[in-house]
């Protein structure tokens, strides 16, 4: 299994938004980024993933799935970008916040910290283990 971050900003696609769509989930599109498509390129089903609000919040609220393979884009016209589906799993217990994230050492690495802009993200094992011990979810 491999492990993800997808930035959304909570005005335009929420949490509470996600959750709303059950387990038949949510396609992931607008991602205008080669190596976020790329990204999600490389998902295979099951893989988990961070929700992350970015811009109002900056933080980490819940965990999806991955529960369909990159396909094209619906809203794409030029058929150059792709997007998987994901479906929400879990409430973060506790919200992990970004200062939160920048302040533990063990996370210095994490792609939310060095690339920023990017909307989806690789997130390696022991940082997943981190946060979602940082946040108070066990046995994900």
């Amino acid at each position: 299994m491999q492990y993800w971050l997808f930035k959304s900003e909570p005005d335009v696609w929420s949490w509470h938004m996600q959750k709303a769509k059950g387990d038949a989930g949510q396609y992931w599109d607008g991602v205008r980024n080669y190596l976020a498509r790329n990204n999600m390129r490389a998902m295979k089903l099951g893989d988990r993933g961070f929700f992350y609000h970015s811009n109002a919040g900056k933080e980490i609220v819940g965990v999806v799935e991955v529960c369909a393979l990159s396909h094209p884009d619906p809203t794409d016209t030029t058929g150059q970008w792709d997007c998987v589906d994901i479906r929400a799993l879990s409430d973060m217990p506790r919200p992990v916040t970004l200062a939160e994230v920048k302040a533990n050492p063990a996370l210095k690495d994490m792609a939310l910290v060095t690339s920023m802009r990017l909307s989806v993200q690789p997130v390696k094992p022991d940082e997943w283990a981190e946060v979602c011990r940082m946040g108070g979810l066990a046995g994900f």
